[in-house]
């Protein structure tokens, strides 16, 4: 009998989606709330990933800074430094630019979304946060991430080939 593609499987060795390979992703979970963190890290575990947690903004910088994930689930409203400030260091920095950040926070009103696009965020999630949508959204901008990061090596093996004198 055909896997029915409307209920992904569920058992924690077996990846979601025809291309996701899971056991090469790194997820940074943030949030100052230890439920928040549990329940997030209990819906990822579908998707056979490295997860790692930070409990606030400060921490997050320095996981950041010790191996850059594969994306980051930011709570916005945490101690020591806010989940928009954190996003607007990322994606002021060439070098986590690129890291797709997904704001999760229980604020609802059009002015956080505004303020968390104009952050850099690459997606917002309301709490409480639908399971489905979060797996479909981390897997999403994971692939969307590591199609741009292979499309610019070839580029730059293009230009590399072509400075050499290639056709």
């Amino acid at each position: 009998m055909p896997a029915d593609p409307s209920h992904p499987p569920s058992s924690p060795g077996q990846p979601l989606g025809d291309s996701w390979d899971g056991s090469t992703v790194n997820v940074l979970i943030v949030d100052d709330n230890e439920q928040n963190l549990e329940l997030l890290e209990a819906y990822l575990e579908d998707l056979s990933c490295e997860l790692r947690l930070a409990r606030d903004g400060m921490e997050a910088l320095e996981a950041v800074g010790a191996k850059h994930p594969d994306i980051i689930l930011l709570d916005v409203m945490m101690p020591r430094m806010s989940g928009f400030q954190v996003c607007a260091k990322l994606k002021g920095d060439g070098a986590t630019k690129d890291i797709p950040i997904v704001m999760v926070t229980a604020l609802n009103e059009v002015s956080d979304v505004e303020r968390a696009i104009e952050c850099g965020a690459d997606d917002f999630l309301s709490k409480p946060v639908n399971k489905l949508e979060l797996l479909t959204r981390v897997k999403s901008l994971v692939r969307i991430s590591k199609m741009q990061a292979e499309l610019q090596k070839t580029l730059s093996q293009l230009r590399a080939f072509r400075d050499k004198g290639g056709a």
